[in-house]
């Protein structure tokens, strides 16, 4: 049955994981609240939100702008810059947060760290996270500490060792950044004479471009691929659990349509979901080793091949935007599973099971709004009309260039009337940036 795999990863009793199997909810107000701060306050970061409220918890929601989705429902929010350490480290004196949540990728990770050592818990730990947002890490612990397969790369600090890396790993490649999300910075390189430009974009598009320095690079062979999955991979209390693959098209490195289950012949779906949960085992018992939890939900990114293999791609220590489809597909969508997981209770194989009619196929849309002020979404009784529909507005306060605003969620007998009722959806809806 999909999503019926599990591990179970050791804990120690008075660990972290013992202490934080217990906590108290239910008192948000109150004397003794269970504390969540949300490092990123996008829609993802809404969604699970509501979902730790729902337990109980008290959530305070920081991020660099006002008016950020998960700050319109927490309790508290505040507006900082995550990468400057004294601000950061502020934040944590004044909130004294039991638990933290980081939900973007540009957060200054030593003052994270400091706060694991003096006995918060981080989602799904410190190290975890400064892992996973360095792609040389995560690529090594991958392929050379756990055995996955990956495509063909090579490491670069500078031009000539990217165009000796490209030579080895032979053209087409793909050019990125250590540290990048989004597709930034990222180049494919088809020839020879094009790597000088793969390393300039590169070196432009990273995160904190602006800081000076020069990022090393990623060169990995361009493989004759197929299609992307995405396989949730939850670590909780109970162990560790995956969910049904998650099919997805992507425009520019972000996501743009996604549906579930993927349909997988020949037992890919068995092989995508070992190889993503021995990644989530790699990590977890890094974390665990640390003394930290390693619990939430994990996005394993991979790729399938023409010839039907399947290669680790990436993994986001943090519920998945392609993931969003589960808030049609799943009982508890991969935002109830993060905030169940991270205030230590069990998730098991029945908690990540599809909840759709024998056959069917669930599917999400990415509506992204080009403009520049608020927009304003009219016409959604129409949109909203057929049935098996649904539709998330995420609020943000303004667009300025393309911004993803919203997702449309359908159910339909297969995978293409799932697709095509989500894009209906999208497609009927008014809006206006003004």
């Amino acid at each position: 049955m999909w999503g019926m795999t599990e591990t179970h990863v050791n804990t120690v009793a008075n660990s972290p994981a013992s202490a934080a199997n217990n906590r108290p909810l239910g008192t948000p107000m109150g004397k003794h609240p269970t504390r969540v701060l949300f490092l990123g306050s996008g829609e993802l970061g809404k969604e699970v939100t509501i979902e730790l409220m729902r337990l109980g918890a008290w959530v305070c929601a920081a991020d660099s702008y006002a008016g950020a989705p998960a700050q319109q429902v927490a309790h508290e929010y505040r507006v900082l810059d995550m990468a400057n350490a004294a601000q950061l480290q502020a934040l944590f004196d004044e909130v004294e947060p039991d638990i933290i949540v980081p939900e973007v990728e540009a957060i200054a990770t030593d003052v994270l760290a400091g706060a694991a050592a003096a006995g918060a818990q981080v989602v799904p730990s410190a190290e975890i996270a400064a892992i996973c947002m360095d792609r040389e890490r995560l690529r090594v612990l991958a392929h050379e500490e756990l055995g996955l397969p990956t495509t063909p790369y090579r490491f670069a600090g500078s031009l000539e060792e990217l165009r000796a890396g490209a030579a080895e790993v032979g053209y087409p490649c793909v050019v990125k950044p250590v540290m990048s999300s989004s597709g930034h910075g990222q180049s494919v390189v088809r020839t020879a004479d094009a790597i000088d430009a793969a390393w300039i974009e590169a070196q432009e598009g990273r995160r904190a471009a602006d800081e000076g320095d020069v990022s090393r690079v990623i060169v990995e062979a361009l493989a004759p691929l197929e299609r992307e999955l995405t396989v949730l991979t939850v670590s909780s209390s109970a162990g560790i659990v995956t969910c049904a693959p998650i099919g997805q098209r992507q425009e520019s490195g972000d996501y743009r349509e996604s549906w579930q289950p993927a349909t997988e012949p020949n037992g890919e779906a068995e092989r995508a979901q070992e190889i993503a949960r021995a990644a989530v085992e790699g990590l977890v018992a890094r974390a665990q080793k640390a003394g930290e939890t390693g619990w939430g939900v994990f996005g394993v990114e991979l790729f399938v091949l023409t010839d039907g293999s399947i290669l680790f791609n990436e993994v986001s220590p943090r519920p998945h935007d392609t993931g969003m489809v589960t808030m049609a597909s799943q009982r508890l969508s991969e935002f109830a599973l993060h905030a169940r997981a991270i205030l230590g209770l069990p998730i098991t194989p029945a908690h990540v099971a599809l909840s759709l009619p024998n056959g069917a196929v669930a599917a999400s849309h990415a509506i992204v709004v080009e403009g520049d002020g608020e927009a304003e979404f009219t016409n959604v009784a129409e949109a909203l009309a057929e049935p098996g529909t649904d539709l998330r507005i995420f609020a943000k306060p303004e667009v300025h260039g393309h911004r993803r605003m919203a997702v449309a969620l359908a159910i339909g007998g297969d995978e293409a009337d799932a697709r095509a009722k989500a894009e209906r959806v999208a497609d009927a809806l008014k809006i206006d940036v003004r």
